[in-house]
């Protein structure tokens, strides 16, 4: 059969999965550029579209791994020349990429005190000032070194042309979305489970808009740690504590399961591994050192669980009853921040302690049930945090992570308004899905049981 021939045949063998991924590159580039994030309506339309047609495109061809992997290269290409227009965090991407470039710490001093100096190194300066905000502008740093590293390299392929550095950093977080789909069909093959799953996190729009499109890193995160989990499941700890350290210094994120290794590895491999983690850290917080870099960095640290606030759940209900007692919200916040940290900590022990976490299934069941209670409870939720999630949950048996990462997207309503003021109707629409999803997934699957006990 002739090349033309083939190409007929397998268009009219896919024809519709074809026209749905044609009708989504078209959303795609609605969305990259021709959307004011101010713009609620079509924002959410464009979203709820590009949701319905993943799940279609997956449904039909979820044994075709090579049409589901170059559908979402495809997609992801199409910001390629886009400028985020939903997140203005690029902006202090590149800021500190160039502090670092030219071997300036970015933890030591905040964007409001360096503006004002007249030997600043950074190009277009004021462009970058004032696109980060006043609140990222007055704020250290709160990046780990290794992103920092990230952000440096972009600095420097992009030198003077902001484009240059965000085209830059877009091609590391495509390159590790590919690393993730490598490393996690192979984790979920050694999990007994069907590979055609990863393709519900690489065909996710929101990951794709949020990481590909706003440039959030965390994929990146994801694919460091995606490998570390695989390494594990084939019994190479001490290999994996160099990913795991790596994921780490991305986002802190993966510090809260540390703890849950303990049963999995035993106290003797769990002690080593802690030690190689530690030490890969420690090389990589070093070069930043500085007398002000521990109580800076951990100044804005602390900030999330006592100062912002953005799409949460029960700490929204908490609020609006302590109004009613005359409360006061800014003093609310920090003692719901110090209980969010207690609360964290006593649950990832309770996880450690009374799960059976030998498996490593359970394992990562775990360490789901753990990041999603947190993020339950904790005052700032957005959107692209729900894609740890989503990996997560494609190696277990639940899908509300899914049903979270599409209501999600109501939050953005806050975009649309001077004031950034949240929707609480919306919210609340977002939060009793989430909870029906997951109330109905345990129920239906039987495993109420299965959160603090293996089956």
């Amino acid at each position: 059969m002739t090349m033309p021939n083939q190409i007929a045949t397998y268009v009219k063998l896919h024809r519709v999965p074809i026209a749905l991924v044609l009708l989504s590159l078209a959303f795609y580039y609605t969305f990259a550029y021709h959307l004011d994030r101010t713009d609620f309506v079509k924002l959410i339309t464009l979203f709820a579209s590009l949701f319905f047609l993943c799940f279609r495109i997956v449904r039909f061809e979820k044994w075709n791994m090579k049409f589901l992997l170059v559908t979402g290269m495809l997609f992801r290409l199409v910001f390629l020349l886009a400028e985020p227009n939903l997140s203005q965090d690029f902006y202090r991407f590149i800021w500190d990429g160039h502090l670092v470039a030219n071997l300036q710490n970015p933890y030591v001093a905040a964007p409001d005190f360096l503006i004002q100096q007249k030997d600043l190194v950074i190009p277009h300066a004021q462009v970058l000032y004032k696109g980060m905000g006043e609140l990222s502008a007055q704020h250290f740093s709160n990046y780990p070194p290794l992103n920092q590293l990230f952000f440096a390299l972009a600095a420097l392929l992009g030198g003077r042309d902001l484009m240059g550095s965000i085209i830059a950093m877009r091609v590391v977080i495509v390159l590790s979305d590919l690393g993730i789909v490598y490393f996690g069909r192979k984790l979920l093959k050694n999990l007994n489970r069907s590979t055609h799953l990863i393709f519900w996190y690489f065909l996710n729009p929101l990951v794709i808009v949020e990481l590909t499109g706003n440039l959030h890193f965390e994929g990146v995160m994801l694919f460091f740690f995606v490998w570390a989990l695989y390494l594990v499941s084939i019994k190479k700890w001490a290999w994996a504590a160099i990913p795991y350290a790596l994921s780490i210094c991305v986002k802190l994120v993966p510090l809260l399961f540390l703890p849950l290794f303990l049963k999995h590895l035993g106290v003797k491999k769990s002690l080593g591994f802690y030690i190689l983690v530690g030490l890969c850290c420690l090389m990589l917080f070093v070069p930043f050192h500085s007398p002000e870099f521990i109580a800076n960095y951990g100044q804005t640290v602390g900030l999330w669980f006592s100062n912002f606030e953005f799409n949460a759940g029960l700490y929204n209900l908490v609020k609006q009853i302590a109004i009613q007692f005359d409360g006061k919200p800014w003093e609310l916040i920090k003692s719901y921040g110090t209980i969010t940290k207690v609360f964290t900590v006593s649950l990832v022990l309770l996880l450690t302690f009374f799960r059976k976490n030998e498996k490593l299934s359970t394992l990562m069941g775990s360490m789901l049930w753990a990041l999603t209670l947190y993020y339950l409870v904790t005052p700032t939720v957005h959107p692209w945090y729900i894609a740890f999630l989503v990996v997560m949950g494609i190696f277990t048996d639940y899908r509300f992570a899914l049903i979270w990462s599409a209501a999600a997207t109501l939050s953005y309503f806050a975009y649309a308004q001077p004031d950034f003021k949240e929707n609480l109707v919306l919210l609340f629409v977002e939060y009793i899905s989430v909870y029906a999803f997951i109330v109905y997934e345990i129920i239906n699957l039987g495993k109420l049981k299965t959160i603090f006990h293996k089956k």
